[in-house]
């Protein structure tokens, strides 16, 4: 995974690799992961119907994708804590936990997105 010392498109390229293998390891390793993508998927496409706007639609696109941002660093910290050691320790449960309150969070925002968004388009 060495790419400091590459510049310009090579590293852009190596990057964008390595992106994609994080992405195929999220979707084989975490059923969490794989829940929420496909929520997004039945999201996505009612989020171009329910936006009325291009703000609106770009909200409701954006909240679905902060979910995924952050199941995504929530598993990378549970696999380095795992990595760590798997015996029981108040820091690790707390950083499991900490990482788990902020996947409940982007739901909650996304689902908040969602319902104003809906609210305003069936009351006006």
């Amino acid at each position: 995974m060495e790419i400091k010392n590459q510049q310009g498109v090579q590293r852009l390229a190596k990057a964008t690799v390595y992106s994609f293998k994080g992405l195929k390891s999220a979707i084989v390793n975490e059923t969490s992961f794989r829940q929420e993508i496909l929520l997004c998927l039945i999201l996505l496409p009612g989020a171009f119907w329910l936006g009325r706007t291009v703000e609106q639609r770009a909200l409701l696109v954006l909240s679905c994708f902060l979910i995924l941002i952050v199941e995504l660093l929530n598993s990378a910290i549970e696999t380095i804590v795992d990595r760590i050691g798997v015996e029981k320790n108040p820091l690790s449960g707390r950083a499991k936990d900490m990482g788990s309150a902020a996947v409940l969070l982007s739901l909650v925002a996304a689902g908040f997105v969602w319902v104003l968004i809906g609210w305003q388009r069936w009351t006006s």
